[in-house]
């Protein structure tokens, strides 16, 4: 396998297969928090919430686009990523994914507001991660983690909520 020299462009069909790539790695990982989400639970319906947490609804309103947008970037990084550094921006992406959907498996299927505020919080770690090393790929790229990461962080201040209400 030859690996491509600095300024050299991939042949169009292998850009194509990286973007697909991405997208099934994003799909996933949506799919297997999509999974392990359950809202209409006793448990989760039973916590104490802040009057700042969105409807339901606005959950898949904004993660529809986050997911679109993570395919995208990893997709656009990986293309311009330098051939020794694209190997260690598809490791940070596979984790973020994982760290991604294990956040659902920790706070709902376990039903741990605390698991899930670990869990969460290493998503926050690795999004910071994440963002640098694709920016440093393609800034176009990592710009277009930023609001992903912002939800994240968002995710994580009414994670932190549901934990001080409920001590769960």
């Amino acid at each position: 396998m030859r690996l491509m020299g600095e300024g050299e462009r991939r042949p169009s069909s292998g850009r194509w297969k990286v973007y697909v790539r991405s997208a099934a790695a994003v799909t996933v990982a949506a799919a297997g928090g999509s999974w392990a989400v359950a809202p209409d639970t006793r448990w989760y319906r039973s916590l104490s919430k802040p009057s700042w947490q969105p409807p339901a609804w606005a959950f898949g309103a904004v993660w529809t686009p986050l997911y679109a947008s993570i395919a995208w970037a990893g997709g656009r990084a990986l293309l311009a990523a330098r051939a020794e550094d694209r190997r260690a921006l598809a490791v940070s992406l596979g984790v973020n994914l994982t760290l991604n959907t294990t956040w659902a498996v920790l706070f709902f299927r376990l039903r741990s507001t605390k698991a899930g505020l670990v869990g969460t919080a290493l998503l926050d770690v690795s999004n910071a991660e994440l963002i640098a090393r694709t920016a440093r790929a393609d800034r176009a790229a990592g710009l277009a983690l930023i609001p992903y990461a912002a939800w994240c962080g968002f995710a994580t201040c009414l994670n932190a909520s549901l934990t001080r209400r409920n001590g769960r």
